[in-house]
Parts: C-alpha cells; sequence; structure tokens
C-alpha cells in the first residue's frame, strides 16, 4: 500500500508538471487517484473483532456467500467421502482467511494451476490453490482450500505442517475475488443453507 502511495504520488506529480496551467486536470487526477487507493485499500481491510470459539462448531473460514453444500470425495489427503462447503468470496468481501477449528496442522499442499471463475465446477480442482488441514483434540481432520478466482492471483498463507492455531487465527489472504472450500467429515451437521451471507470467523457453518 505504501509503494502504492508513491506511485500515485508521481503520477500526479507529473500531472502538474507537465500540465501546470490545467487545474481541473489535476484536481481530476487527484480524485481518481484517491478513489483507486481507497478501493484498493479495503480489500486489504483486516477487521478486528471477538471470536466465538467453540470445539464442536466449525466457523466460517472466509466472508462471502455460501455457494455449494454438497457431498464429495476428497481425493489429496482425506481420501473419503465428505460433507463439503464452499463459500465464495466477491471483491467488496473482507479477504483474511481465518481457521475454522482450531487444532495442528497436519497437511498443506500449494498447487500452481488456472484462473477459472472462483465459481466455476472444475475451479476447486484446476484452479491454483492451497489445501490445509488441520487435525482436531479428538483426532478429527478437517480439509480446506483456499481457490483463486479469475481475479485473486495472490494467494497467501501462513501456516506450514506442525504449526498449532486457535479456531479464527488468521491461516491467510486471498486478494480480490476468490473461494474456500471445507471439507467436513460426514456426520456433521451443517446449519448454513445456499445463498447465505458468511463472516469469517464469526459465523458458525457446522457442528462438529
Amino acid at each position: 500500500m505504501f509503494v502504492l502511495l508513491i506511485v500515485l504520488f508521481g503520477l500526479n506529480w507529473l500531472v502538474s508538471f507537465y500540465f501546470p496551467e490545467r487545474e481541473t486536470l489535476q484536481n481530476i487526477a487527484i480524485g481518481v487517484s484517491v478513489a483507486f487507493y481507497l478501493i484498493i485499500l479495503q480489500f486489504f481491510r483486516s477487521p478486528t473483532f471477538s471470536i466465538p470459539r467453540n470445539d464442536k462448531h466449525v466457523l466460517a473460514p472466509a466472508d462471502g456467500k455460501v455457494v455449494v453444500i454438497e457431498e464429495t470425495d476428497e481425493p489429496e489427503h482425506l481420501k473419503g467421502r465428505r460433507r463439503q462447503v464452499s463459500i465464495f468470496m466477491s471483491p467488496v468481501n473482507v479477504h483474511v482467511n481465518r481457521m475454522p477449528a482450531g487444532g495442528v496442522i497436519s497437511y498443506f499442499k500449494y498447487h500452481p494451476g488456472k484462473y477459472l471463475v472462483a465459481w466455476h465446477p472444475k475451479s476447486s480442482t484446476e484452479n491454483e490453490r492451497t489445501t490445509v488441514a488441520v487435525r482436531l483434540g479428538n483426532g478429527t481432520e478437517i480439509l480446506f482450500r483456499q481457490i483463486a478466482g479469475a481475479l485473486a492471483r495472490r494467494i497467501k498463507w501462513y501456516v506450514k505442517p506442525g504449526d498449532a492455531l486457535k479456531q479464527g487465527d488468521e491461516f491467510g489472504f486471498i486478494k480480490f475475488g476468490s473461494r474456500v472450500d471445507v471439507f467436513l467429515p460426514l456426520d456433521s451437521k451443517v446449519v448454513v443453507k445456499v445463498g447465505d451471507v458468511t463472516r469469517g470467523g464469526r459465523t458458525v457453518i457446522a457442528e462438529i
């Protein structure tokens, strides 16, 4: 953000240097620069709030909208049938990703890939993505994926196998629009429905 501020300042200086008599143009350049900076700033906001931790709850890992709830196979790590909940993050959502449950990171892998729109059925297997699994205190594993979208080409993660994190802790960030998939045990009770709006680290999406 600091680099962007310097770039915008430099561009406005160039406008004023080469067009010193065109005050209207200078004002337009300043207005556009301020608006652009504020738009980018809102993508990177990270609000603080109280996290309702509960070992029996699975929290939404991201702000967004529930777009998929289904039973499916998870072949990469869990290698079995799981209940999947997918959350689509639009460009206006907070893009911080939070731990849906507390425990020890048992698996992590980064996959380079395509940049299909995040709601595309094949985005979960073909797009750039990360796969993270957390082992809970009772031995249960919950797996979740950060999936890049058509605009989100920068996935960040802050975890590695062996890390111990609390429910609601930040584990990553996806810039601009994207998607997060959560894979739960089949006996989990999903308490959201398709179309519901979620808040990362606050909305309960399932009970285990």
